[in-house]
């Protein structure tokens, strides 16, 4: 009896911790227990640490409260300004309510998950391009409320949602480029406008200085020079003065013709000893017949030596002589003298106007 006894109490006992085993929960710092007694919900939620729940009753569902990282997968939309882009996103979200969770929502995370890809759909219509790719701040907050408001019934809170990529169709991006090419370009002129437009009042200003001061203009000139000349593969090209250029023309301008009733020993009408016969056609007194007779200046034609004239000349003379001692007219002789005197150039005096002097000769001897 007392053995049977025994053997009664030692499988009680075995029954016991067996019960008091399968009863025993423990639960983690970062977890809650939902307990639900023969399927109905108690509100004590389980702390962490040792809990005993009532075995075949009681029924516990741990719940995790760390903030949750879910990827939104990449949704495709069109933005207001009619641009198809491709956004993805991630959400940060926080458990504050275990029992609701549980109760509320299925699948909490799945129903977060969904309703992330929904509201960035949303948010992709409403939004212009410039906003999705420079204002995200302003959408991730949008993005937060649209979600955050169905997911408060949910036991869930949203702590923030951030927009991580937006893709753009390679037509689009070679678009951007070249618009963001087109206003660096645009600066870049301004910028090089506005440089031209100051250095251009600095040279004027400079040009009005060296106008009050025409060292100044050569001293520049020479530091153009001097810049210039460092470089060895350059040719360097000096202007010449404008004074010199003046004075090169005035040497080259022909001399100005004699004022009328001047003479100058051409017409053969009056002239000098130096320059040819004298007036009263005869040969320069004081000088022998044979020497040669200086010719005014153009009087010899182009291409006929002056030592050829001169016998000529002095055999026209010695003609005359001797038809003066035969006392032959004086019109005889001025015709010996005009055929036998070669032409010169500049023009002759007529036969009668030698015929003329040769009688004056005559009379005044």
């Amino acid at each position: 009896m007392i053995e049977t006894l025994l053997t009664v109490l030692v499988v009680l006992l075995c029954c016991g911790v067996a019960y008091a085993v399968a009863g025993a929960r423990v639960v983690k710092q970062y977890e809650r227990g939902v307990v639900f007694r023969l399927g109905r919900l108690l509100r004590e939620v389980r702390q962490p640490g040792f809990t005993m729940i009532v075995p075949a009753v009681d029924r516990l569902r741990k719940v995790n409260m760390q903030i949750v990282t879910l990827p939104v997968p990449a949704q495709e939309g069109i933005t207001r300004d009619n641009v198809t882009v491709r956004v993805d996103a991630v959400v940060y979200f926080q458990v504050v309510s275990p029992a609701d969770a549980v109760v509320a929502v299925e699948d909490y995370r799945f129903a977060v998950s969904q309703m992330a890809q929904t509201s960035l759909r949303s948010i992709i219509g409403k939004s212009d391009l410039d906003d999705l790719l420079s204002n995200r701040e302003k959408l991730n907050q949008g993005l937060e409320l649209m979600i955050d408001s169905p997911a408060v019934g949910w036991g869930v809170h949203i702590d923030r949602v951030e927009i991580k990529d937006v893709s753009l169709p390679e037509t689009m991006k070679r678009s951007m480029a070249r618009q963001a090419e087109a206003d660096r370009e645009r600066r870049a002129r301004v910028i090089n406008a506005d440089a031209e437009f100051q250095a251009s009042r600095k040279l004027a200003d400079a040009a009005s200085e060296m106008s009050r001061q025409p060292a100044a203009l050569q001293l520049r000139l020479l530091q153009t020079v001097v810049a210039v000349a460092a470089e060895k593969n350059s040719t360097l090209v000096l202007p010449f003065p404008v004074e010199l250029l003046r004075f090169l023309e005035r040497a080259q301008q022909p001399a100005a013709p004699p004022p009328a009733g001047v003479p100058d020993g051409s017409d053969g009408s009056t002239g000098s000893p130096a320059n040819g016969p004298a007036a009263d056609g005869s040969a320069a007194r004081g000088s022998p017949a044979d020497e040669p007779v200086a010719e005014p200046p153009g009087a010899a034609p182009a291409g006929v030596p002056s030592a050829g004239r001169a016998p000529a000349r002095a055999g026209a003379l010695a003609g005359v002589t001797a038809r003066r001692a035969a006392g032959e007219a004086p019109a005889s002789t001025a015709r010996a003298r005009t055929q036998g005197t070669p032409a010169r150039a500049g023009g002759e005096a007529g036969p009668g106007a030698v015929t003329s002097r040769d009688e004056r000769r005559d009379e005044g001897r």
